[in-house]
């Protein structure tokens, strides 16, 4: 596995991340014995060290509990691990039958969880996250969970400017660990690479990652335009999300919502994708592998984040970021108005 260096933070990443939802009961409670062999699949099948991403959101706490079980279960050496931790919701006493935040989607918790970006709210995020996984595993790469949900929110542009200056104070405090040397980099991670852009004004960044933002279905010049930029100013880039939930792959998501081709939007998708596996399967290349070397193609692009509830393909997906992909698919994707016939591929 190739490993690069990331952004302003003096980390090598793999070309792999290691999404954790799955370890905080998203849609589904995997038992513990699960869990523990996907970590130890991680680590067992990368030589370097392992980048795993988490928030204080998934689960209440309970991926960043298990992570760190799964460190000490396995005995894993804290020199090899390197969490990036989503900061901005704070695990509270679960006082319901099911938790407030994010209604049906986690399961069998036994926490709730609250917002909470601003200054004081982030330093308290920051404290119990590391409280959760345990000192010895502390993260190095530290962002502000979802800003662009958070700033939707605001109905009117006053509020919105509220909302944008809890963000910003919020980002002073991350800023603050890295110059006591706590953190390696303060990045960012959202859905609306817009408000990333915005956002990008305001604060210093060290890496970014785009999440259903440059995938193979959909790559605005003017992202790839931004992504340049970031890239000029030695800011590192995650993509995550890649599959759109994985539809692109087969499945009936799409942006984490079931849908049917009975819109002329819908049918667009369904005929895009038909389309993509027949050509996929011309050229004898997984869906799932010309998704991830599509959204490592950028230059500025140091790894693609990847999630499973299964462990058999933790390998599988670092297979997908190692695969290669021929020059002539590229160019039957051109042809067919697949991708943008302006692309440098």
């Amino acid at each position: 596995m190739e490993y690069k260096k990331f952004g302003n933070t003096g980390l090598d990443l793999p070309g792999i991340v290691f999404g954790t939802s799955a370890l905080g009961n998203l849609y589904e409670a995997l038992p513990i014995k699960t869990k523990y062999t996907i970590v130890e699949e991680m680590f067992g099948n990368l030589e370097g060290q392992v980048v795993l991403d988490s928030a204080g959101k998934y689960g209440a706490g309970l991926a960043l509990e298990v992570m760190g079980e799964s460190f000490r279960h396995l005995a894993i050496d804290s020199d090899r691990v390197i969490v990036s931790n989503k900061l901005g919701w704070l695990r509270t006493d679960l006082k319901t039958p099911e938790p407030t935040f994010e209604p049906g989607a986690w399961v069998d918790l036994k926490h709730d969880a609250v917002q909470k970006i601003s200054y004081d709210g982030i330093m308290e995020c920051w404290e119990q996250g590391c409280n959760i996984l345990g000192r010895g595993y502390s993260p190095q790469l530290v962002s502000v969970h979802d800003p662009d949900e958070y700033i939707a929110r605001g109905s009117s542009n006053l509020e919105k400017r509220k909302l944008i200056s809890d963000v910003v104070m919020a980002y002073r405090a991350l800023h603050e660990l890295k110059q006591q040397g706590i953190v390696k980099g303060v990045g960012i991670g959202a859905k609306d690479w817009n408000i990333i852009r915005m956002l990008d004004r305001f604060v210093d960044l060290d890496w970014v990652m785009f999440a259903n933002s440059y995938t193979i279905l959909r790559h605005p010049p003017e992202l790839l335009e931004f992504m340049s930029e970031l890239t000029a100013k030695n800011a590192g880039i995650i993509n995550s999300a890649v599959f759109h939930a994985g539809f692109l792959t087969g499945g009936k998501y799409f942006d984490y919502v079931v849908i049917q081709p009975d819109t002329e939007e819908n049918k667009e998708l369904f005929r895009w994708r038909e389309v993509f596996f027949s050509l996929c399967k011309e050229f004898n290349i997984l869906p799932a592998a010309a998704c991830v070397q599509f959204a490592l193609q950028p230059a500025g692009v140091s790894a693609v984040s990847l999630n499973t509830t299964n462990p058999a393909r933790v390998k599988q997906n670092i297979d997908l970021v190692q695969s290669s992909i021929p020059p002539e698919f590229w160019d039957a994707m051109k042809k067919n108005n697949l991708i943008d016939k302006d692309l440098p591929f």
